[in-house]
């Protein structure tokens, strides 16, 4: 049986109550079970051990990060757990470091990772989906959410997992369409998990 590891990286604070990510991770569960993979579950906010996160990436097939969106980024408590997690396992667990030696410096930067698995990242925006791809857009400039996230997709390439395609859900508290974007996720995962 294939092994995925869904880590909801929501972090409680004001004027959110995690139900959306909640609703993703159980609605990820069931199609995961569905498709035979044996599910282990993250949530930063909820404390860690190292060594058993560690141990969590190396045998999963898949990793599906659900991640609100939070002043561009993911929350603090999802960085922490990056900060102590993945620096652990760059100790030959997950990495071989970063690829290089002392005797050959030379190698490429980011090739060290032992991971064999693939990932998905699910975000969750407040910002409208027309703020993305487009040049005449003022913040994000054309760029699309998968630039945003460049720094995630890093880490995890980092590590030698393959990216599958991203899902995003946009405009969640303006203009929310939460029973379509739920279906639209099912579809992704389906399809692409």
């Amino acid at each position: 049986m294939p092994n995925a590891l869904i880590i909801n990286a929501y972090h409680p604070h004001p004027g959110t109550d995690g139900k959306l990510t909640t609703s993703l991770e159980k609605e990820a569960c069931l199609i995961l079970k569905d498709k035979g993979y044996t599910i282990a579950r993250t949530h930063p906010p909820d404390g860690w051990n190292v060594e058993d996160e560690i141990n969590k990436h190396i045998y999963a097939d898949l990793i599906l990060l659900l991640a609100p969106v939070y002043w561009m980024g993911v929350a603090w408590s999802f960085q922490k757990y990056m900060d102590e997690v993945y620096s652990d396992g760059m100790d030959g667990q997950m990495s071989n470091g970063d690829g290089r030696t002392r005797k050959d410096p030379s190698k490429l930067y980011g090739t060290g990772g032992r991971l064999t698995g693939k990932y998905i990242i699910a975000t969750t925006f407040n910002a409208p989906e027309t703020a993305f791809n487009n040049p005449a857009q003022p913040l994000f400039k054309g760029k699309s959410v998968d630039d945003l996230f460049f720094p995630m997709h890093a880490n995890f390439q980092f590590f030698g997992l393959k990216p599958l395609p991203s899902f995003a859900m946009f405009d969640v508290y303006k203009n929310p369409d939460i029973k379509n974007d739920l279906a639209k996720f099912n579809l992704h995962l389906d399809t692409h998990a």
